[in-house]
Protein backbone atom coordinates (compact mmCIF):
# COMPACT_ATOMS: atom_id res chain seq x y z
CA UNK A 1 0.00 0.00 0.00
CA UNK A 2 1.49 3.31 -0.87
CA UNK A 3 1.80 5.70 1.89
CA UNK A 4 -0.03 9.15 1.59
CA UNK A 5 1.79 12.33 0.92
CA UNK A 6 1.08 15.91 1.56
CA UNK A 7 0.78 18.17 -1.53
CA UNK A 8 0.66 21.91 -1.41
CA UNK A 9 -0.80 24.03 -4.49
CA UNK A 10 -0.92 27.76 -5.26
CA UNK A 11 -4.23 28.24 -6.86
CA UNK A 12 -5.57 32.00 -8.12
CA UNK A 13 -9.35 32.32 -8.99
CA UNK A 14 -11.47 35.14 -10.26
CA UNK A 15 -14.58 34.15 -7.77
CA UNK A 16 -17.58 36.18 -9.87
CA UNK A 17 -19.16 32.68 -10.54
CA UNK A 18 -18.76 30.88 -7.83
CA UNK A 19 -20.78 31.09 -4.29
CA UNK A 20 -17.25 30.95 -2.88
CA UNK A 21 -14.35 29.03 -1.90
CA UNK A 22 -16.43 25.94 0.51
CA UNK A 23 -18.79 23.89 -1.07
CA UNK A 24 -22.43 23.99 -1.18
CA UNK A 25 -25.20 22.19 -2.24
CA UNK A 26 -26.57 22.71 -5.95
CA UNK A 27 -23.81 25.10 -6.41
CA UNK A 28 -20.76 25.87 -7.99
CA UNK A 29 -18.03 26.81 -5.39
CA UNK A 30 -14.11 26.81 -6.22
CA UNK A 31 -13.15 23.79 -3.88
CA UNK A 32 -15.66 21.37 -5.65
CA UNK A 33 -13.94 22.84 -9.04
CA UNK A 34 -10.44 22.40 -7.49
CA UNK A 35 -10.99 18.78 -6.12
CA UNK A 36 -12.83 17.29 -9.37
CA UNK A 37 -10.11 18.21 -11.03
CA UNK A 38 -7.62 17.25 -8.72
CA UNK A 39 -9.18 13.88 -8.41
CA UNK A 40 -9.03 13.08 -11.90
CA UNK A 41 -5.35 13.00 -11.92
CA UNK A 42 -5.05 11.02 -8.60
CA UNK A 43 -8.04 8.17 -9.75
CA UNK A 44 -8.98 8.57 -5.98
CA UNK A 45 -11.49 11.10 -4.23
CA UNK A 46 -9.24 14.43 -3.16
CA UNK A 47 -10.13 16.47 -0.52
CA UNK A 48 -8.38 19.79 -0.40
CA UNK A 49 -8.39 22.34 2.37
CA UNK A 50 -7.00 26.00 2.30
CA UNK A 51 -5.50 28.69 4.06
CA UNK A 52 -8.73 31.28 4.44
CA UNK A 53 -12.42 30.72 2.68
CA UNK A 54 -13.33 33.22 0.06
CA UNK A 55 -16.68 34.59 -0.11
CA UNK A 56 -18.99 34.30 -3.08
CA UNK A 57 -17.89 36.53 -5.80
CA UNK A 58 -14.26 36.84 -4.28
CA UNK A 59 -11.03 36.45 -6.02
CA UNK A 60 -7.91 34.82 -5.13
CA UNK A 61 -4.09 36.38 -6.57
CA UNK A 62 -2.88 33.21 -4.75
CA UNK A 63 -4.43 31.49 -1.95
CA UNK A 64 -2.46 28.09 -0.93
CA UNK A 65 -4.05 24.60 -0.99
CA UNK A 66 -3.08 21.19 0.29
CA UNK A 67 -3.95 17.72 -0.15
CA UNK A 68 -3.28 14.30 1.06
CA UNK A 69 -2.91 11.68 -1.87
CA UNK A 70 -1.68 8.05 -2.22
CA UNK A 71 -0.71 8.63 -5.71
CA UNK A 72 2.80 8.69 -7.24
CA UNK A 73 2.63 11.65 -9.34
CA UNK A 74 5.36 14.08 -10.15
CA UNK A 75 4.48 17.54 -9.44
CA UNK A 76 3.95 18.67 -13.50
CA UNK A 77 1.27 16.09 -13.43
CA UNK A 78 -0.51 17.53 -10.64
CA UNK A 79 0.30 20.90 -12.24
CA UNK A 80 -0.38 20.68 -16.08
CA UNK A 81 -3.05 17.99 -15.49
CA UNK A 82 -5.23 19.49 -13.11
CA UNK A 83 -4.90 22.72 -15.18
CA UNK A 84 -5.97 20.67 -17.79
CA UNK A 85 -9.22 19.40 -15.95
CA UNK A 86 -10.08 23.54 -14.87
CA UNK A 87 -12.37 25.65 -16.11
CA UNK A 88 -10.27 29.23 -17.10
CA UNK A 89 -11.71 30.92 -14.08
CA UNK A 90 -9.46 28.77 -11.81
CA UNK A 91 -5.45 28.05 -11.94
CA UNK A 92 -3.38 26.00 -10.13
CA UNK A 93 0.35 28.27 -10.18
CA UNK A 94 2.74 26.13 -8.69
CA UNK A 95 2.88 22.34 -6.83
CA UNK A 96 5.52 21.56 -4.26
CA UNK A 97 5.28 18.29 -1.71
CA UNK A 98 4.43 19.67 1.81
CA UNK A 99 7.68 19.66 4.31
CA UNK A 100 7.03 18.52 8.05
CA UNK A 101 3.78 18.96 9.45
CA UNK A 102 2.68 21.84 7.26
CA UNK A 103 -1.24 22.69 7.17
CA UNK A 104 -2.58 25.04 4.44
CA UNK A 105 -4.86 26.71 7.23
CA UNK A 106 -3.62 26.10 10.95
CA UNK A 107 0.41 26.78 9.98
CA UNK A 108 -0.49 30.35 8.56
CA UNK A 109 0.49 33.33 10.01
CA UNK A 110 -0.37 36.20 7.95
CA UNK A 111 -2.83 37.04 5.80
CA UNK A 112 -2.74 39.47 3.21
CA UNK A 113 -5.93 41.26 0.70
CA UNK A 114 -6.08 43.69 -1.74
CA UNK A 115 -9.39 45.65 -2.20
CA UNK A 116 -9.36 47.48 -5.65
CA UNK A 117 -11.52 50.60 -6.13
CA UNK A 118 -12.42 51.93 -9.24
CA UNK A 119 -13.13 55.62 -8.55
CA UNK A 120 -14.48 57.54 -11.99
CA UNK A 121 -17.74 58.70 -12.72
CA UNK A 122 -18.41 55.86 -15.07
CA UNK A 123 -18.31 51.93 -14.50
CA UNK A 124 -15.78 49.63 -16.15
CA UNK A 125 -16.57 47.09 -18.79
CA UNK A 126 -13.42 45.44 -19.22
CA UNK A 127 -13.15 45.10 -15.32
CA UNK A 128 -16.77 44.10 -14.68
CA UNK A 129 -16.72 42.11 -11.10
CA UNK A 130 -13.02 42.22 -11.10
CA UNK A 131 -13.03 45.84 -9.02
CA UNK A 132 -15.89 48.14 -6.76
CA UNK A 133 -17.42 51.02 -8.47
CA UNK A 134 -17.26 54.01 -6.53
CA UNK A 135 -17.95 57.91 -8.02
CA UNK A 136 -17.66 60.17 -5.24
CA UNK A 137 -13.86 61.34 -5.28
CA UNK A 138 -12.14 59.27 -2.58
CA UNK A 139 -9.44 60.85 -0.80
CA UNK A 140 -6.57 58.34 -0.53
CA UNK A 141 -4.70 59.65 2.05
CA UNK A 142 -7.26 60.64 4.23
CA UNK A 143 -8.09 57.23 3.92
CA UNK A 144 -4.94 55.83 5.02
CA UNK A 145 -4.38 58.14 7.72
CA UNK A 146 -8.01 56.58 8.84
CA UNK A 147 -6.54 52.94 8.55
CA UNK A 148 -3.95 53.63 10.48
CA UNK A 149 -6.06 53.63 13.76
CA UNK A 150 -6.61 49.80 13.17
CA UNK A 151 -3.03 48.39 13.43
CA UNK A 152 -2.96 46.57 16.63
CA UNK A 153 -4.30 43.92 18.72
CA UNK A 154 -7.72 45.37 18.91
CA UNK A 155 -11.44 43.82 19.42
CA UNK A 156 -12.95 44.25 15.75
CA UNK A 157 -16.39 43.86 16.64
CA UNK A 158 -17.48 47.04 14.44
CA UNK A 159 -15.98 45.25 11.60
CA UNK A 160 -17.31 41.73 11.28
CA UNK A 161 -20.80 40.50 9.96
CA UNK A 162 -23.20 39.95 12.26
CA UNK A 163 -23.28 36.05 11.39
CA UNK A 164 -19.81 35.72 12.05
CA UNK A 165 -19.00 32.62 13.79
CA UNK A 166 -15.41 32.92 15.34
CA UNK A 167 -15.45 32.68 18.92
CA UNK A 168 -13.19 36.31 19.31
CA UNK A 169 -13.24 39.60 17.52
CA UNK A 170 -9.82 40.16 18.86
CA UNK A 171 -7.30 40.15 16.08
CA UNK A 172 -3.97 41.31 15.27
CA UNK A 173 -3.56 44.35 12.23
CA UNK A 174 -0.02 44.22 11.17
CA UNK A 175 -0.35 47.40 8.55
CA UNK A 176 -2.99 48.43 5.85
CA UNK A 177 -1.72 50.53 3.15
CA UNK A 178 -4.35 52.98 0.95
CA UNK A 179 -2.84 54.47 -2.03
CA UNK A 180 -4.37 55.97 -5.31
CA UNK A 181 -3.10 54.14 -8.81
CA UNK A 182 -4.78 56.69 -11.53
CA UNK A 183 -8.28 56.37 -11.74
CA UNK A 184 -8.10 53.42 -8.89
CA UNK A 185 -7.77 53.65 -5.16
CA UNK A 186 -6.02 50.30 -3.93
CA UNK A 187 -6.57 49.34 -0.06
CA UNK A 188 -3.46 46.38 1.16
CA UNK A 189 -4.26 44.81 4.74
CA UNK A 190 -2.23 42.24 6.27
CA UNK A 191 -3.33 40.33 9.91
CA UNK A 192 -2.96 37.48 11.72
CA UNK A 193 -6.23 35.74 10.53
CA UNK A 194 -9.54 37.99 9.27
CA UNK A 195 -13.15 37.94 10.92
CA UNK A 196 -16.04 37.43 8.41
CA UNK A 197 -16.87 40.56 5.97
CA UNK A 198 -13.83 41.92 7.80
CA UNK A 199 -12.06 43.50 4.85
CA UNK A 200 -15.12 44.32 2.97
CA UNK A 201 -16.57 46.00 6.11
CA UNK A 202 -13.06 48.45 6.55
CA UNK A 203 -13.14 48.74 3.08
CA UNK A 204 -16.94 50.27 3.44
CA UNK A 205 -15.90 52.64 6.16
CA UNK A 206 -12.38 53.81 4.87
CA UNK A 207 -14.75 54.93 1.40
CA UNK A 208 -16.90 56.70 3.56
CA UNK A 209 -14.07 58.73 5.08
CA UNK A 210 -12.29 59.28 1.91
CA UNK A 211 -15.53 60.29 0.15
CA UNK A 212 -15.76 63.10 3.22
CA UNK A 213 -18.90 61.57 4.89
CA UNK A 214 -17.14 60.64 8.01
CA UNK A 215 -14.01 62.25 9.57
CA UNK A 216 -10.75 60.80 9.99
CA UNK A 217 -10.84 59.38 13.26
CA UNK A 218 -13.97 57.70 12.98
CA UNK A 219 -12.23 54.37 12.60
CA UNK A 220 -10.94 54.93 16.16
CA UNK A 221 -14.66 55.69 17.26
CA UNK A 222 -15.86 52.06 15.86
CA UNK A 223 -13.09 50.47 17.66
CA UNK A 224 -14.29 51.31 21.16
CA UNK A 225 -17.96 51.33 20.18
CA UNK A 226 -17.68 47.58 19.13
CA UNK A 227 -21.03 47.63 17.04
CA UNK A 228 -21.25 46.09 13.82
CA UNK A 229 -24.75 48.73 13.69
CA UNK A 230 -22.39 51.79 14.24
CA UNK A 231 -20.29 51.27 11.17
CA UNK A 232 -20.91 51.88 7.41
CA UNK A 233 -22.81 49.45 4.85
CA UNK A 234 -20.68 46.24 3.44
CA UNK A 235 -18.37 46.82 0.74
CA UNK A 236 -19.27 45.15 -2.41
CA UNK A 237 -16.96 41.26 -3.06
CA UNK A 238 -15.71 42.52 -6.12
CA UNK A 239 -12.92 44.51 -5.89
CA UNK A 240 -11.90 41.67 -3.04
CA UNK A 241 -8.55 39.39 -3.33
CA UNK A 242 -7.10 36.70 -1.42
CA UNK A 243 -3.42 38.21 -2.09
CA UNK A 244 -0.98 35.97 -0.37
CA UNK A 245 -0.61 34.11 3.08
CA UNK A 246 2.65 33.84 5.02
CA UNK A 247 3.68 30.53 6.60
CA UNK A 248 7.29 30.06 8.82
CA UNK A 249 9.66 29.93 6.60
CA UNK A 250 10.82 26.19 7.62
CA UNK A 251 7.89 25.15 5.00
CA UNK A 252 9.35 26.72 2.28
CA UNK A 253 6.39 27.97 0.99
CA UNK A 254 6.63 30.93 -1.88
CA UNK A 255 6.49 34.23 0.31
CA UNK A 256 4.72 37.66 -1.33
CA UNK A 257 6.93 40.46 -1.36
CA UNK A 258 3.98 43.01 0.69
CA UNK A 259 4.77 40.64 3.85
CA UNK A 260 7.96 42.50 4.11
CA UNK A 261 5.83 45.18 5.33
CA UNK A 262 5.81 43.58 8.45
CA UNK A 263 6.24 45.29 11.33
CA UNK A 264 9.89 43.69 13.03
CA UNK A 265 8.21 41.78 16.32
CA UNK A 266 5.05 39.93 14.05
CA UNK A 267 8.41 37.89 12.25
CA UNK A 268 8.85 36.14 15.85
CA UNK A 269 6.78 32.77 14.14
CA UNK A 270 8.96 30.05 14.56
Amino acid sequence: MTDKQRIVLGVEYNGSQYCGWQWQKNRRSVQVTLEDALTKIANHPVTVTCAGRTDAGVHALEQIVHFDTTANRHTDAWLLGGNSNLPPDVRITWVQPAIGDFHARYSAIARFYRYIILNRPVQSALSYQQTTWCYPPLDAEKMHQAAQHLIGNHDFSSFRAQGCQSKSPQRIMYFVNVHREGERVIIDISANAFLHHMVRNIAGVLMAIGSGKQPVDWTLDLLAAKNRKQAAVTAPPDGLYLGGVLYPEHYGIHKHPIFQQLPADAKRFD
